[in-house]
C-alpha cells in the first residue's frame, strides 16, 4: 500500500498577513504546497489529505483541488476549535486552533496505512519526499516505529528574521532521543547562529539537525494523540494560547520508551513563507531551480 501524504493547511498565517496556502509564488502560478505534492506523487504516495478549515474551504476547493484531479487521490478534513474530545468544550475567549497535533489528529477517520505529515507553506524539497516514502514503505503493517526527515540548520533561516525550530538530539544508530524547542534564532553578521534562551545567547552548530514538522509516522500514532490530547487539556485548557505541537508528544514517547523515531538527514535547502519580506526569496529559490530543470514552469497542465 503507497504511503499517505498529510498536508497541515489550517494556519492562519497571522504573521505573514493572509493565507498562505493559497499565494502563487511559483513562476507558473503555483503555491508552495503544489510543490510538495508534486513531489509526493514523484515519490510514490498514493493519497494526499489536506487539513483546512471551515472559512476558507470552498476557496480552497476552487483554487486548489481542481488540479489534483486523476493524478492522485485527495481529501479533506477540517480542523475547528471544538473538535474535542468528549467531556471539554472550547473555553471563552479561544480563537485559535489547538495546534499541529490536533492538526494530525483530524487524519484519524481516513487514513489506514503509514503517512507523512508537513506543513503546506514550507518547501522540502524532492529528496525528503523520495527519502520519506522509501522508509515509510518499510513500516507497513508495524506499530510505533516511526521516522522523520531533518535538515540541516544552516538550510533553513529566514531571511525575514529570527526563526523557531526543533533542534534534535540522537543516538547512534541516529533515533531520536528528543527535540529542544529553540527560539529567536538567527545568524548575526559574524557569520555565528545563536538563539536566546531566558535572556542569554547561546550559540548553535550550523550542521545541527532540526525538525521542519516532516513526520513519518504509522496509524496507532492517533491512538497515543487522543489519550495525550486529553492530558494536555486537563493541564492547559485555561491557556487561551496553547498547543498541542507534534514535538511535545513525539518526545513524550520517547521518554516512556512507547515508540522509537528514526532520523534520516537531507541536505536539501528548506525554505518557507513565514514572513511577508521571505515571499521574494522564496519566488526567486522557486524560479531558479525551475531554470535548472527541477520543475516545468507549471507543475499540473
Amino acid at each position: 500500500m503507497k504511503p499517505t501524504l498529510l498536508v497541515l493547511a489550517a494556519g492562519m498565517g497571522s504573521r505573514y498577513g493572509g493565507l498562505k496556502q493559497l499565494d502563487k509564488v511559483g513562476p507558473g502560478g503555483d503555491t508552495i504546497m503544489d510543490y510538495s505534492i508534486y513531489n509526493a506523487i514523484e515519490a510514490g504516495f498514493g493519497k494526499i489529505v489536506f487539513v483546512i478549515r471551515d472559512f476558507f474551504e470552498e476557496e480552497f476547493r476552487k483554487q486548489i483541488l481542481p488540479k489534483y484531479t486523476g493524478r492522485i487521490r485527495v481529501e479533506t478534513v477540517i480542523q475547528e476549535l471544538d473538535k474535542l474530545p468528549e467531556g471539554f468544550s472550547v473555553p471563552e475567549g479561544r480563537e485559535k486552533p489547538w495546534g499541529t497535533n490536533h492538526a494530525v489528529l483530524m487524519g484519524k477517520d481516513v487514513i489506514h496505512e503509514p503517512f507523512a505529515v508537513i506543513n503546506a507553506d514550507d518547501f522540502y524539497g524532492h529528496e525528503s519526499f523520495e527519502i520519506m516514502s522509501k522508509a515509510l514503505s518499510g513500516l507497513e503493517g508495524q506499530k510505533n516505529r516511526y521516522c522523520m526527515v531533518g535538515y540541516r540548520l544552516q538550510n533553513t533561516l529566514s531571511e525575514g528574521g529570527a526563526v523557531s525550530r526543533g533542534v534534535c538530539s540522537t543516538d547512534e544508530n541516529n533515533e531520536l532521543t528528543g527535540v529542544a524547542e529553540r527560539t529567536e534564532i538567527a545568524k548575526a553578521d559574524d557569520g555565528i547562529i545563536r538563539y536566546k534562551e531566558e535572556g542569554t545567547w547561546h550559540v548553535l552548530d550550523k550542521d545541527s539537525i532540526v525538525s521542519m514538522n516532516l513526520w513519518g509516522f504509522t496509524p496507532d500514532y492517533f491512538e497515543y494523540s487522543e489519550k495525550y490530547f486529553v492530558d494536555f487539556l486537563k493541564e492547559n485548557s485555561s491557556d487561551l494560547k496553547s498547543e498541542y505541537y507534534i514535538p511535545s508528544v513525539v518526545n513524550r514517547l520517547i521518554r516512556e520508551k512507547k515508540a522509537a523515531v528514526k532520523v534520516y538527514s537531507t541536505g536539501s535547502e528548506w525554505f518557507g513563507v513565514t514572513y511577508p519580506q521571505d515571499r521574494p526569496h522564496v519566488a526567486g529559490k522557486l524560479n531558479r531551480l525551475t531554470v535548472r530543470g527541477f520543475y516545468p514552469a507549471r507543475l499540473f497542465n
